[in-house]
């Protein structure tokens, strides 16, 4: 492996770890949060980049195609909501559900497979041409969304939507409508996966109806890896959503390290799995294989 060249990489590994870390935090909130296992977002985060891309193409500001991006993410949480507490539908069936739905949209949003957005003809925020100068928007990126999140779960709303995902029942006997907090969690979750499906439409320079199949795999291997990052930090909100966003520039560090090494790309896939498989069975291995023995004090029977 050239060292030289390895280096050279890691700013644009960084760069999309960082997107793809916006994307975990939108796992996050389902998954660590509500309790919930969506996966939504293998659609909503082409639906993101779809969108993103159509509106920039037909003479839309980056900001102005951001937000709607965001807002369209929001409406297929809110889709796979209503599927399963209105309808009753498990939750992960209602992911997947309104992902083949959004496999349809994205097609009809695009009119074809996949749309070109080239840095050249366009005034994107982010790209592979300015990776420096994209790190930073990322980074800025990053920071408001903590913010932002942070600010809103410490209210006394967003401490409903904690607690419902943390105990349900206790929840509702306090008055609380856990089904509607489902509903805004999962909207919140989605909007956030499509705004990262944005900014990896302007990176990358497409938008393509095959990018976020699985998304969720790198998602939840960027939550597992960040919670052990950050596991003897504390465990403060800021701190715990900052891990998963190091989660996902470390996994993105890794994978371009095993190209560089020359795995065969065919098995990058599988091998995400196997993390995500790895990290997910450490608490469960711990506690049932190395927990030390409880050994009696002087003096007790």
């Amino acid at each position: 492996m050239d060292i030289l060249n390895w280096l050279a990489a890691m700013p644009g590994a960084a760069a999309q770890g960082m997107i793809w870390g916006i994307m975990a935090i939108g796992v996050y909130i389902t998954f660590k949060i509500l309790d919930l296992a969506d996966l939504t977002v293998d659609g909503s985060m082409v639906t993101g980049m779809a969108t993103c891309a159509m509106l920039m193409v037909n003479g839309w500001n980056v900001w102005a195609a951001m937000g709607v991006a965001f807002i369209v993410g929001m409406a297929a949480g809110v889709v796979t909501g209503v599927f399963h507490t209105v309808m009753g539908i498990p939750a992960i069936l209602s992911g997947i559900l309104t992902q083949l739905i959004l496999w349809s949209v994205n097609l009809k949003i695009m009119g074809k497979a996949n749309q070109a957005l080239p840095a050249r003809n366009f005034d994107v925020l982010v790209t592979q041409l300015r990776k420096y100068e994209s790190l930073v928007y990322l980074a800025l990126a990053c920071v408001a969304i903590v913010a932002i999140l942070y600010w809103f779960f410490g209210t006394r709303y967003g401490m409903s939507i904690r607690a419902t995902g943390c105990n349900e029942k206790m929840s509702r006997a306090q008055g609380i409508n856990t089904n509607f907090n489902k509903v805004v969690g999962l909207a919140i979750s989605n909007g956030i996966v499509a705004f990262s499906g944005a900014l990896l439409a302007q990176y990358s320079g497409k938008a393509d109806i095959s990018d976020g199949r699985g998304a969720i795999v790198i998602g939840l291997a960027a939550v597992i890896i960040g919670e052990v990052v950050v596991s003897r930090m504390g465990h403060n909100f800021v701190i715990r959503l900052t891990g998963v966003l190091l989660g996902g520039i470390a996994y993105y560090i890794v994978y371009q390290t095993v190209i560089f090494l020359g795995l065969d790309t065919d098995l990058l896939k599988m091998l995400s799995a196997l993390v995500v498989a790895i990290f997910l069975a450490i608490p469960y291995l711990k506690k049932t294989y190395f927990k030390r023995p409880v050994v009696a004090k002087k003096g007790e029977n």
